[in-house]
């Protein structure tokens, strides 16, 4: 776990249906706290401690977000909480372009459909769901009142972050390019989770799933989500609806349509300043 207590309070919600139906009808919603560290890199090197706290405090929206999960048995829809910047009063408007949109999973078909929003342009994604290998351990824990199981995973990179933007990315892109090298390596990322099969659902939050109950944590990069409350067989029936506005494209032609876009940002940007 990064920047996350290793204590915390699972505030969690009951609601009894009778067992002929449970199955059928088991559904919830959950709440998850993400926290990401802080990567400054080289740069950071030269910065002092108190230049360091600012810079947190000013991406404080970009590091710490708050998500809730809504399932079933077959379907999610997983939301970030919109929050308003502590020091502008703004939204993140241009952060936004770069995080992940409303997301709809349904894991029995293992589809999935994304609503992003790039440059005053509302793309719908749709596409399959990366089937992730998962390889079990006995190891457990308590998240709350429940047991949870320890399994890992190594997930392509370019599958847990399509939705955003990177010029390290587009450079090595570039490169692999220039070199002819058709089948380039492929980074991979650690992914540790956290399920209990006390929930059985193989839904989770972002782009994890597949596994026998539902991901109350999990780890991947510098990044943790983990649940802080959970509602289960609510009185009133969850609504699970995909997204369904924009232009209707693949996550490869989506990362494409932004590179483009990027790049053309940034010529138009030199010509201006070589016109001088």
């Amino acid at each position: 776990m990064k920047n996350l207590p290793t204590k915390f309070f699972l505030l969690v919600v009951i609601f009894f249906i009778p067992l002929s139906v449970q199955t059928q009808n088991f559904q919830g919603k959950a709440t998850y706290m993400s926290k990401s560290k802080m990567n400054l890199g080289s740069w950071g090197a030269r910065m002092s401690e108190e230049q360091k706290k600012q810079v947190a405090a000013r991406l404080k929206n970009r590091l710490e977000k708050t998500y809730t999960l809504t399932f079933n048995m077959q379907e999610s829809m997983f939301l970030e909480e919109e929050k308003i910047d502590a020091i502008s009063g703004a939204t993140d408007s241009w952060g936004g372009y770069f995080s992940r949109g409303d997301q709809y999973k349904n894991v029995k078909e293992a589809t999935l459909t994304q609503s992003q929003e790039f440059y005053g342009k509302r793309f719908l994604i749709k596409d399959n769901l990366y089937k992730i290998d998962w390889k079990m351990g006995t190891e457990t824990k308590k998240i709350g009142n429940y047991t949870c199981y320890k399994a890992k995973a190594f997930v392509p990179t370019s599958e847990l972050k399509w939705f955003s933007f990177s010029w390290s990315d587009l450079r090595k892109k570039e490169n692999d390019n220039e070199s002819g090298d058709e089948n380039p390596e492929e980074n991979m990322t650690v992914v540790e989770a956290w399920y209990s099969p006390q929930i059985p659902v193989a839904q989770g939050p972002a782009e994890f799933w597949g596994l026998p109950g539902l991901i109350l944590e999990v780890s991947a990069d510098n990044t943790t989500l983990l649940c802080t409350e959970l509602v289960l067989n609510p009185q009133e029936k969850v609504k699970i609806v995909a997204p369904e506005k924009g232009t209707e494209t693949t996550k490869d032609s989506y990362v494409s349509i932004v590179q483009e876009k990027m790049l053309e940002m940034r010529n138009n940007r030199m010509s201006r300043r070589r016109g001088r």
